[in-house]
């Protein structure tokens, strides 16, 4: 007697294998990069960053203006090319001029990105990490995580350089965020198969506690390269589409945080 399951056929294979909702982020984020590169008008470009992008400074001010002329020393002092920094004290003028808080900006400065190598690595890390936790706990707490690690990330940002008048502006935050997500339960050995047939997937394992990430060579090796990365790109300078343009680690470091703290407050699959 033939004792081979009926299982569904299996008659092509999708090239992205990738949760509906990771390949809806990335086509938003690409979108939108296409858009201001190609569509958009310079000045309508400048507009959606001044009103888009988070501006640290434009939030010291509307909360203390007492903070205004710091703000103006601290752009007078700034190095670089002479363009540049004339431009930026020129902000930083503006800032101080209009310094209305746009709370929205907390989350909307992850939707731009400074060239298509900033998008490209952002939506890269997107893929493999989202990508796990979307199929573990679909697309509802997958936004939240990224939701939460973008605002998280933009608070740190803020609470570490309130005179920059620099916009953040990036997915990194999100991202991160759905990395330390990821880190939770990725790492952990497969189960093994007890009892059951031998083609039935196996429910979801628990999320590791952080002894046991500690316990787990991988996950150390992971989050020991991700917080070294982060720090050697926080004092070098990347191409990201503006000169001089630096990581923002302490958006990444927040983003970081919240997603590896967040997760186990709205996972499903507790002992």
């Amino acid at each position: 007697m033939d004792a081979t399951p009926d299982l569904p056929p299996q008659n092509r294979v999708p090239i992205f294998n990738m949760p509906g909702v990771v390949t809806a982020s990335i086509g938003v984020l690409v979108g939108l990069h296409a858009l201001r590169a190609f569509v958009l008008p310079d000045t309508w470009d400048i507009t959606a960053l001044i009103e888009l992008a988070l501006i640290p400074g434009r939030w010291s001010v509307a909360l203390d203006p007492a903070r205004a002329e710091a703000l103006l020393k601290a752009a007078a002092t700034l190095a670089g090319d002479p363009d540049v920094v004339e431009a930026r004290q020129a902000f930083a003028r503006y800032v101080v001029a209009e310094p209305a808080a746009k709370p929205w900006t907390f989350a909307t400065y992850a939707l731009l990105h400074g060239s298509w190598m900033h998008v490209l690595f952002n939506t890269v890390w997107l893929a493999a990490f989202g990508s796990p936790v979307a199929r573990r706990y679909g697309p509802w707490r997958y936004g939240l995580i990224a939701l939460v690690g973008a605002v998280a990330g933009a608070i740190l940002h803020v609470l570490l350089d309130p005179l920059s008048t620099a916009p953040l502006i990036g997915a990194s935050a999100g991202v991160s965020a759905l990395m330390a997500a990821a880190a939770r339960f990725v790492f952990r050995p497969p189960p093994v198969h007890a009892g059951g047939q031998p083609w039935q997937v196996p429910a979801a394992p628990p999320l590791q506690t952080i002894p046991e990430l500690m316990r787990n060579r991988t996950a150390v090796m992971f989050l020991a390269i991700w917080l070294v990365t982060n720090f050697l790109f926080g004092i070098i300078a990347l191409p990201l589409g503006a000169e001089t343009a630096s990581v923002a680690w302490d958006a990444h470091l927040g983003g970081f945080v919240a997603g590896f703290f967040l997760l186990p407050l709205i996972d499903r699959h507790r002992r």
